[in-house]
């Protein structure tokens, strides 16, 4: 039993849906029987940052009045300017959301470069009382573990998105999480293999038990958001797995 469990929360990304329109995804998401939704922003998707940083009013009392799902984590696919940034970090107050995760730079950025760019960012987060992680993922910064929490390491406050699909492979899976788990303040789940991103649940290397073990030594508190991606899946079966994967992780924790 992971300790403080009752801190642990399994959440659903309205990623997993994001051809829909926002609102539709969360409807999905709540008759899948989840209480708890990661909020995907993408500029070329169905929730845009822009919108939310020039409406937050708005969007606040639409979200209030239009579902009952508890937000516990707004996810950025693209990085965004410090002052829209800014404004989302206040919305995410108001809304009692305490995780913002973003992408580190592509592969090839100066280090230092984005250690200050890190730096800026968490500053405003941190006014907000919001904590900013960076998500591991291929052609970033982050998709080396050991860079990642090298940058966590530079950067006061800094934390890890941490997405186990892109660490498979023997070995390397268990090495990774003894290196990273002391950094995670949000972790991003579907089943894959070493060769494939996203597989059905059950046919795939990511160990689930492993994981929540390791996190366990770290006293994790936060998300284990379930994240599937359209391009992969279709709808149907994106609905299936997303209520295995629940399943699953509810009775691990």
């Amino acid at each position: 039993m992971l300790q403080g469990s009752e801190c642990v929360f399994v959440a659903a990304s309205t990623r997993c849906f994001s051809e829909l329109d926002f609102w539709q995804a969360l409807t999905l998401i709540n008759d899948l029987e989840y209480d708890k939704v990661e909020i995907y922003l993408d500029e070329n998707g169905a929730l845009k940052p822009s919108y939310l940083a020039s409406s937050p009013d708005e969007f606040h009392a639409h979200l209030r009045d239009r579902t009952r799902l508890t937000p516990v984590a707004l996810t950025l696919a693209n990085a965004i300017e410090l002052k829209p940034f800014t404004e989302l970090c206040k919305l995410a107050k108001a809304l009692r959301v305490t995780q913002i995760n973003i992408p580190s730079e592509v592969v090839g950025t100066p280090f230092n470069s984005e250690i200050d760019r890190l730096k800026t960012l968490v500053a405003a987060a941190s006014k907000e009382g919001v904590r900013v992680a960076i998500r591991t993922e291929r052609g970033r910064l982050s998709e080396d573990a050991h860079t990642a929490v090298e940058l966590c390491q530079s950067v006061d406050g800094l934390g890890l998105g941490f997405d186990p699909s892109y660490f498979l492979g023997e070995e390397k899976f268990e090495t990774t999480l003894e290196l990273v788990t002391g950094y995670t303040s949000h972790v991003f789940l579907r089943d894959s293999t070493e060769k494939q991103l996203q597989v059905q649940v059950g046919l795939g290397e990511v160990d689930y038990a492993r994981l929540i073990s390791q996190l366990e030594k770290h006293r994790y508190d936060r998300a284990l958001s379930v994240e599937l991606l359209p391009d992969e899946m279709d709808k149907e079966q994106r609905t299936l797995e997303l209520r295995k994967l629940r399943m699953l992780i509810d009775s691990l924790l």
